[in-house]
């Protein structure tokens, strides 16, 4: 809505958006970011979604309408304009303590000591790209700053990360500068959090974990390439909590899930990085955001008829309101994970399939009643498309979510097997597995080219 509102204002037409009173603070903070820092909101007192017709039409009438007249007729700011230093400044001089206060104070830090980035740090991180300090990889919602080489380098010696990781942080944000990411989802409702998918040599080369303990903070690649990931998007993006941060219940950043390559080619699969386009032997990472997880411990069983009924049921029990991004406007961009532990995966090879046939059994054994898939849709998301019969007579959905007529019928929860998305890591002799539901095309999967320096020696 203040999208909208930013073009009518930019063109000289007055407007008025209308804000929920939980939202005031978001509206606020993103009316800066587009440039509008007096953009005009009217209130709507409460949350819609928790009054009664009557409570709402009398709030509108009592108070949303009289300040959406004001606004037309006499605009009056929500913002306040903000300097910000220079890419370059030195903003602070003072010990450990005191610079971590006064990043406490200016919202830079995410609440944990962070490592001073000096001059001197944020150049060994430079001294890992063959980029310019200055390069800028995008323009990032909803503050609309800049991406540059010299911020990544700065919030990466922030993190804790090494400057040898510099290569990842780089193609980290090239990746969250993707429109095909969606970035400017990353405060919504749900709180859903970005996984990192790590690829390729660099896994073993900078020593990320893979084995036990995958997604247990400890390891300090994959624990500090996560938090770099979270403090990139409050310091550049600008998701800053209580304001462009909007999440319910929110997830703390993740630390970087690497794939066990030794297991996938000893059992014929294809890593993530393949999946996402590129060649097995290249570096890379993958980006997703999701909402939430659950383990699925002891999976047990020898053979891939065993175990995959088990993984189906957990795929289904993890899947609610996500398939919004099934059947609406967002057709066909759930793309729900599921990671095997190595014995899994093996166990499912030795019986002879692939991971083609792992996402086809999913596809066609993780399913829900149509009655109960529509209400999920109706009622759960409170959504206005959920008619599974009229979406598939007006073209907009294919005919295996119509098959009969029959309510009972079972209908699937993405839109074609491919779109299931499977990761071999963990403990190498647990039989467990884990499945992320995802949060469709607000954060959908994108993966990049880790490109190396020509100094790399590793």
């Amino acid at each position: 809505m203040l999208r909208a509102s930013a073009v009518c204002e930019e063109a000289g037409v007055p407007s008025s958006s209308l804000v929920s009173q939980g939202f005031l603070k978001l509206a606020e903070a993103s009316s800066i970011g587009l440039g509008f820092p007096s953009m005009p909101v009217a209130l709507v007192p409460g949350h819609p979604g928790a009054q009664s017709a009557a409570m709402l039409r009398r709030n509108i009438l009592e108070v949303t309408a009289a300040e959406v007249i004001k606004n037309l007729t006499d605009a009056s700011g929500t913002g306040t304009h903000t300097s910000e230093p220079l890419a370059q400044d030195v903003v602070f001089k003072g010990g450990f303590d005191a610079v971590n206060q006064y990043f406490l104070t200016n919202e830079w830090s995410d609440g944990l000591p962070v490592v001073p980035p000096t001059k001197a740090k944020v150049q060994e991180f430079l001294n890992y790209t063959d980029r310019a300090a200055s390069d800028v990889l995008g323009v990032l919602l909803p503050d609309n700053r800049a991406a540059t080489v010299w911020s990544i380098a700065v919030n990466g010696v922030m993190a804790g990360c090494r400057p040898e990781y510099m290569p990842i942080l780089v193609a980290l944000v090239q990746a969250m500068a993707d429109p095909a990411y969606g970035v400017e989802h990353s405060g919504n409702t749900p709180g859903g959090e970005t996984l990192i998918i790590l690829n390729g040599p660099i896994v073993q080369q900078l020593g990320f974990n893979y084995k036990e303990n995958v997604l247990r903070d400890g390891f300090q690649p994959n624990t500090s390439v996560g938090r770099f990931w979270r403090l990139y998007l409050r310091n550049v993006a600008g998701f800053l909590l209580h304001k462009n941060d909007k999440a319910t219940f929110g997830n703390t950043w993740r630390v970087v899930a690497a794939e066990n390559e030794e297991v996938l080619k000893a059992i014929g699969w294809s890593p993530t990085s393949v999946e996402m386009g590129f060649n097995a032997t290249d570096n890379t990472v993958t980006i997703a955001r999701y909402t939430g997880g659950n383990v699925i411990a002891s999976v047990s069983g020898s053979t891939p008829e065993e175990i995959m009924p088990i993984l189906a049921d957990a795929v289904v029990r993890q899947t609610s309101w996500q398939i919004t991004f099934t059947v609406g406007g967002a057709y066909g961009t759930l793309r729900p994970l599921v990671l095997l532990s190595p014995i899994l995966a093996e166990a499912i090879a030795q019986g002879g399939w692939s991971k083609q046939d792992v996402k086809q059994y999913l596809f066609e054994h993780a399913r829900l009643p149509a009655w109960k898939f529509e209400h999920m849709l109706r009622v759960w998301a409170d959504k206005p498309i959920w008619n599974l019969t009229e979406e598939y007579a007006a073209g907009r959905i294919p005919k295996v979510f119509c098959e009969s007529d029959d309510p009972n019928r079972l209908v699937p929860l993405i839109a074609c097997a491919d779109d299931f998305m499977i990761a071999v890591t963990g403990d190498p002799l647990r039989t467990n597995a884990y499945v992320f539901a995802h949060n469709g095309r607000l954060g959908y999967p994108v993966g990049k080219l880790i490109d190396l320096p020509a100094s790399w020696q590793f």
